[in-house]
């Protein structure tokens, strides 16, 4: 086992305890005394380094905070080691050491550390995982629950690393899957918006107007409407400039000839010589363009009235699409555009469904290898357990699980139900525990399904808190030597008042409770080998304890000591 373990407990100001400083060793270590003592307090405050739920309750009264930390030793290579890592959370100085500590104020607020750096709880309870495996009193009723039963399989199968890889193929899945649902609502709701565009941008491809086309038209329009009196300006205009009997044109080549004169006498003239003969030129050249535009003028009726049945059309749709005319054309491309765009979409369903479905399928396949792993393992482990629990007083009893496959009811999980049945006596038919297992049976099979499992797991400590109920006389010894044999493979710490239990530990703490200025106190003290005999005495006679029941208590620790050593040597 090396030294992967948790090493030292303290507890101060919680519930009962005043200061508690637990060393723990390997192996298994045990903790009896007498009801109402706090046995299991270790346990709590335990539990709480872990990530559990705190409250303010938890404080012993007069304090104003509760304080626990838990030590730990850790191997390289396992799982904490390698998460704190991950985490950026090992102790420089000593990385193969884990300290966990939590605090609790009056306000029911908690702090919670690693290595004293501070951590969100959530961090606490992901860590604890894979530190400390906890099977507390209420575990013989969880092994009716159908989800508990799943857990217990996959711990001794094995399947964390490809229930990991299945809780992200899933959540891949589901999102593509979500994609799909929301691309085809989306299609829908995209419909009628589709309809209405294709058939604007259809009437828009059949009316075509190009940019810059309305402006035109309405100067083509404005022209033609006024085209007689275009030509009557325009003939005034060309008499006015060159054809009439006194026009500009012949009016400035006279005023020309003057200033010719006038600049032979005085050169001072020559700039505006210069200026009419430019002037001269100016008024030729419009008058030739004003008889060029004066020929191009048409009277056509039958053209006028389809300029003014296209301007008409492209205002009446202007008006529809709520624009300016002249924008009509910018409406058009963008239309089309949003068209294309919503074309294109429904062009992704295909791609995203194929992409769906090979997530679907990878799933698929892995729930499958899951399923697999399962199956093989629990045939197995129903095995064990019915060899266990034959030794348990249950000579006739026989473990069965049954795995069932459903594909179509795929979660993180994978696609599994689990059941335990369990078949009582000889002649009867397998029932599901919950139908036929009284509390006794009950007991046993979970501390040996416990005990089973627990040997997969990966966590360097394991803790059964008053797991034995319901267990006694010889049954109670064979839970001592199973207990005895698992703490040769982890560390296991054990809360027991069955001295047969008690007598196969390692190591044996006893619990004290008494009170003192009117207020409880505890204490959890290692016992020496004599101390233990007198520590099972009590177990066995209660207040009164006789020579033969020290006798028995020296003759039961003897015998699990010689069942110990047989053990190690195993």
């Amino acid at each position: 086992m090396g030294i992967f373990m948790l090493q030292q407990l303290t507890v101060n100001n919680f519930a009962i305890v005043r200061h508690l400083v637990l060393d723990l060793n390997e192996g298994m270590s045990v903790i009896t005394g007498e009801t109402g003592a706090g046995k299991s307090i270790a346990i709590d405050a335990l539990s709480l380094c872990l990530g559990y739920r705190s409250e303010s309750s938890m404080i012993r009264n007069g304090a104003d905070k509760a304080d626990i930390s838990a030590t730990f030793s850790m191997q390289p290579n396992s799982p904490a080691y390698l998460w704190l890592g991950e985490h950026d959370l090992l102790d420089e100085d000593n990385p193969q050491e884990c300290i966990l500590r939590r605090m609790i104020n009056l306000e029911g607020r908690s702090k919670a550390f690693v290595n004293n750096r501070p951590i969100p709880i959530s961090q606490l309870r992901e860590l604890g995982q894979y530190l400390i495996h906890l099977n507390g009193q209420h575990a013989p009723q969880l092994l009716l629950k159908s989800e508990y039963q799943l857990e217990l399989v996959d711990n001794y199968a094995n399947t964390h690393s490809l229930l990991t890889e299945m809780a992200q193929q899933y959540q891949r899945w589901r999102k593509l899957h979500k994609q799909v649902q929301n691309f085809q609502q989306q299609c829908q709701e995209n419909e009628a918006r589709k309809q209405l565009l294709q058939y604007q941008v259809d009437e828009l491809d059949e009316f075509a107007i190009r940019e810059g086309e309305f402006e035109q038209l309405e100067e083509d329009q404005a022209r033609l409407a006024n085209s007689e009196q275009l030509t009557a300006l325009s003939m005034s205009a060309m008499e006015s400039l060159s054809d009439g009997e006194v026009n500009v044109d012949s009016l400035l080549y006279h005023t020309i000839r003057e200033a010719e004169e006038l600049v032979e006498m005085d050169s001072q003239y020559e700039s505006v010589l210069e200026m009419l003969n430019e002037a001269l030129i100016q008024v030729q050249e419009a008058s030739s363009e004003i008889s060029r535009l004066a020929n191009k003028i048409e009277q056509d009726p039958e053209q006028l009235n389809e300029l003014d049945e296209r301007i008409n059309d492209a205002m009446q749709l202007a008006r529809k699409h709520h624009v300016a005319p002249i924008d009509l054309w910018k409406c058009h491309l963008e239309l089309q555009s949003e068209l294309q765009k919503l074309l294109d979409f429904e062009e992704n369903e295909e791609q995203l469904i194929a992409d769906e479905k090979i997530a679907h399928d990878a799933c698929l396949a892995l729930a499958q290898k899951i399923h697999q792993q399962r199956h093989l393992a629990s045939q197995k482990l129903a095995e064990q357990v019915t060899a266990q629990i034959k030794h348990l007083a249950m000579e006739n009893g026989e473990f069965f699980i049954d795995v069932q496959h459903h594909p179509e009811k795929l979660s993180p999980n994978g696609a599994d139900s689990v059941e335990f049945n369990l078949r009582s006596n000889l002649g009867q038919q397998a029932q599901p525990l919950a139908k036929i297992a009284s509390g006794g049976e009950l007991s046993r099979i979970s501390l040996a399904v416990q005990v089973l499992t627990a040997n997969k797991l990966s966590t360097p400590t394991i803790i059964f808190d008053e797991v034995d109920v319901g267990i006694s006389g010889p049954t109670a010894t064979v839970v001592g030597r199973l207990l005895r044999a698992l703490g040769k493979k982890c560390q296991v710490l054990c809360v027991t008042h069955l001295p047969q239990v008690a007598s196969h530990g390692n190591h044996h703490f006893n619990v004290q409770k008494w009170v003192e200025n009117n207020q409880t106190e505890t204490k959890m003290t290692l016992l020496s080998q004599a101390d233990r005999v007198h520590a099972l005495a009590r177990l066995l006679g209660g207040e009164k304890i006789t020579d033969t029941v020290l006798a028995n208590a020296q003759e039961m620790l003897d015998l699990a000591e010689d069942v110990g050593e047989m053990v190690e040597k195993m």
